[in-house]
Parts: C-alpha cells; structure tokens; sequence
C-alpha cells in the first residue's frame, strides 16, 4: 500500500483515512515466510484488504546465474555426448575396417555418413527445432569444397583401415602444424614464436610413432600394427584436411554462411559425386555374406555420425576458445590411451616416447596461442 502524497492538494481527511487503513493491515497481517501464495508474473489479491498485491520479480543477478547455470549444464553433456560419440566412431569403425568385406568399400561408406550428416542437418533445421536456418547456394559454387570434403574423409578411412588406432590418432596431430604452415605460405597468417616451437616436439613425436608403429614388438602383434600403406594414407590425408580446414575459413567469408549451414550444403553434394566413383572404387560384398552383428556396427557408426553433428552445434554455442581446445584434447587422449590398451602394447614400448612429445607438445602449442590471443 502506497504511503500519504506529499501533495499539498489531497484532502487531510483522505490522508487520515489511508494511514488508518494502512495500520489496520499492519495489526492483522500475520508474518508468513512461505510464497506458496505468490505467482511469478500473475497478480495475487490480499484477502485482508482486497488489495492487489504488486508481483515477484528475481533479480536480474538471480535470473542470469540460473541461466548461465542451464547453459553450463547443457555444454557438459552435450560435450560427453559429443566425446562418447568421437570414441565410439572410431572403434565401431576399425572393426567394421578390419572386416574384409568392407576394407576396400571406404567410398560407399562416406557416402553412408553424408546421408546420415545431410538427414540429421534437415531434421535439425526445421521450424520445430530450429537450430539453424537452412541457407542454399549454387552447386557449381559448393562443388570444390563437396569434393575437398570427400578426401577429407575417405583418406582418414583409409588409413584407420591400415593403421592401428593410436597411430590413426597421433597423426591427425599434424593437423595443426599444416594448417599454421598452409596459412603462413598463402596467406602470410603467422603464430607465435612459443606456439611455432612448440610444434617441433609435434612432428618429432609423430615421426617416432610413425616408425615404431610399423613394428610389430612382439608375435602377437604381428597383422596388428601400422603398415606402409597406413602411413601414406595418414599422411595424404592431414594434407587434405589441412586444405580442407583453410577451405571452410575461406567459404565462411565468401558464402557468408555458419558451419552448419555449409555442412547443409556440402553433405548432398558430397554424396551425389561419391555415387560416380562407388562402382569403380569400391568392392561391393556379397551381402548374404555379411553377419548381422557388422550391419549393426554400421548403423551405429552412422548414430555416431549424426550425435557428433548435433552436438557440435551446442559446443559451438557454448564453448569459448580454452574449452574447446579443452574437449579437442580430451578426445585425443582418450583415443590414444583406449587404441594402446586395445593393441596390447606395453608402457616399455619406445613409441610411447612419441606419442608423449606428440601430446605434449600440442597442449604446448594450444597454451601459447591462447596466451597470445588474450594479450593482443
């Protein structure tokens, strides 16, 4: 209840009447701790007075720490969803790999993930959900970058089909220092000192890795190591995602689209060019021939694809430059660390002294161009 005006106009009879009224409240007003009465946004009328109560409102500190704490909660799973899925792509996708029915079907098989990409990007971006707003351009304009994305994946394929899973992962490390050199050469785009240094120990590990991964220490690792073959296709394809990764950058700018909407745009493109290599590429299995338990694999490796694209659009929203790099690692070292234990290798191996320099000197790297980034 408002207290009496100070307006030298009101009646002195009305102010006597409102002050007598405002105490009556006062008297027989009992004190109650609980807002069960209370609704946030409605109005609730006193039944002592008749009188209409003024709303609750929270503070804006209150309102913007439960939706900072929403958010924070939401980045968190959807960054276990996102590392759980990475883990389980790769695995499901060795053993599909290791089948020979499906070795030599690595085109069929991108193709598969473009389908599986494109399906869950038109689920996503439509009205209902609406996590993006789908925006299209011409296919001439999106073709370079579809057929840069199709290297991008097969070549990898190729060379977990041929590698072991630890040196699988120690060499898409090399991304980093490719891209730094891509961008030095083409665009003069330089990196700090620190951080060009501390890709020396990168390279170095993953050479040693390179070279006591095609080793087989013990009899019974014998099939199971890295072979020529796997190298080359590791190495091919950090070249092809380095020109890839620069790529997206430069259709950024000159689309004028976010990642989702040019991943929108290249996935069916990408699929539509794999249709004219697969019979010519790819060794078709008799299909009677496949058990069950592989078709599983692959329907799961195609859930892995989509769960990876979904939730990389909630990081994207929520993770600053520390916790991405953060996530990024943390899947590295988890894949490395299940690839070794799953190889049978042992802590004396000498390719342990690799994948240690190579770990070890991208964090280096990622903490010296974090640092930079905050002093400029």
């Amino acid at each position: 209840m408002p207290g009496p005006s100070n307006n030298n106009s009101i009646n002195i009879e009305l102010k006597s009447d409102l002050e007598a009224q405002k105490a009556n409240l006062l008297s027989q007003q009992e004190p109650d701790d609980s807002d069960d009465g209370l609704s946030i946004g409605g109005s609730t009328r006193s039944s002592l007075s008749g009188h209409e109560l003024k709303p609750v409102i929270l503070p804006d500190s209150a309102v913007k720490s439960n939706s900072q704490k929403s958010s924070q909660t939401s980045f968190l799973i959807w960054t276990a969803v996102n590392t759980l899925a990475t883990i389980g792509i790769v695995f499901t996708n060795k053993r599909i790999f290791d089948d020979p029915n499906f070795k030599n079907m690595q085109t069929s098989f991108a193709a598969f993930h473009f389908v599986c990409t494109s399906l869950t990007l038109f689920v996503i971006s439509r009205p209902s959900f609406g996590f993006f707003v789908p925006k299209r351009c011409g296919i001439v304009e999106i073709l370079p970058l579809a057929f840069a994305m199709c290297f991008n994946v097969i070549l990898p394929n190729l060379s977990l089909a041929y590698s072991s899973i630890t040196f699988y992962q120690i060499a898409r490390i090399l991304l980093t220092p490719f891209v730094a050199l891509i961008n030095l050469v083409f665009y003069r785009v330089s990196i700090p000192t620190y951080a060009a240094l501390s890709l020396i120990p990168v390279c170095t590990g993953v050479g040693v890795v390179s070279y006591y991964d095609t080793r087989a220490a013990t009899p019974e690792q014998a099939g199971k190591v890295t072979t020529v073959a796997g190298v080359i296709f590791a190495f091919s394809g950090v070249v092809a995602s380095s020109l890839y990764t620069v790529w997206i950058g430069t259709y950024h700018k000159k689309l004028n689209m976010s990642s989702m909407q040019l991943l929108f745009n290249q996935a069916p493109a990408s699929t539509f060019l794999l249709l004219f290599f697969i019979p010519f590429a790819d060794a078709i299995p008799v299909f009677g021939d496949v058990p069950i338990s592989r078709w599983a694999m692959i329907l799961m490796s195609g859930l892995f694809a989509s769960l990876i694209n979904l939730s990389q659009f909630f990081i994207i929203a929520g993770a600053g430059a520390v916790s991405s790099t953060v996530v990024g690692h943390a899947k590295t070292c988890s894949i490395v660390i299940l690839g070794w234990m799953a190889s049978g290798r042992s802590v004396s191996d000498k390719s342990l002294l690799g994948i240690v320099l190579a770990i070890g000197g991208i964090i280096m790297y990622s903490v010296s161009v974090i640092k930079a980034r905050r002093m400029a």
